[in-house]
């Protein structure tokens, strides 16, 4: 009595296994995490630095803890995306050359996990700012965006992009476009100041 009981039941069980096997199975895309990203807000960054500009309100300010004598370096924190954009500044002084060299050394660094480098020029005459901005594709590349920017005589200073993550721009994609926005904002409201700033 009860093996007509289980008998019809494992032989619908063996069907309805080898039915669902007549086609190779199809793996699914790899799925990312939503990303909420807040509006675009910014204010101005006006103090005791040789430059000013507008940044995001969401984000804040930290000294350089790994270059405490470089007063003038600071990181640009995005709490909310485990990111930072590092920023190093230095007075110009007939080393200009030098300056941009060891910023595009330090690009070129990330040709192995890179599949691209995008170079864009900035110009912006009214505030004295020329320079480039280097846009690194890749999954694996530690740095996705970096730029250099300078008066060409007085000032200099160079941005990199991190995240507190192990590099995967595929999946930072939404997050590495949205705070480009906000460091391409940052570079059209950047200026000078008159002299150098507190130095050491």
């Amino acid at each position: 009595m009860k093996i007509r009981i289980i008998l019809p039941g494992a032989v619908l069980f063996t069907l309805l296994y080898l039915s669902s096997c007549s086609n190779p199975p199809v793996p699914k895309p790899r799925g990312y995490f939503r990303i909420d990203l807040p509006k675009h807000e910014y204010r101005l960054l006006d103090s005791i630095y040789p430059y000013r500009f507008e940044l995001p309100v969401y984000a804040r300010i930290s000294p350089d803890k790994h270059a405490p004598g470089e007063i003038n370096w600071i990181n640009i924190e995005f709490p909310r995306f485990k990111g930072r954009l590092h920023l190093s500044y230095k007075p110009v002084n007939q080393n200009l050359s030098t300056f941009t060299e060891d910023a595009h050394s330090l690009v070129m660094k990330h040709i192995p996990k890179a599949s691209a480098i995008e170079e864009v020029t900035i110009q912006n005459p009214a505030n004295h700012v020329y320079g480039l901005v280097y846009d690194i594709k890749g999954a694996g590349a530690a740095s996705a965006y970096q730029f250099y920017v300078t008066d060409s005589s007085a000032h200099f200073l160079r941005g990199a992009l991190y995240f507190d993550a192990l590099p995967n721009n595929d999946s930072l994609a939404p997050v590495i476009d949205f705070i480009k926005s906000d460091i391409q904002h940052m570079l059209e409201t950047l200026s000078w100041k008159q002299g150098r700033g507190p130095m050491m």
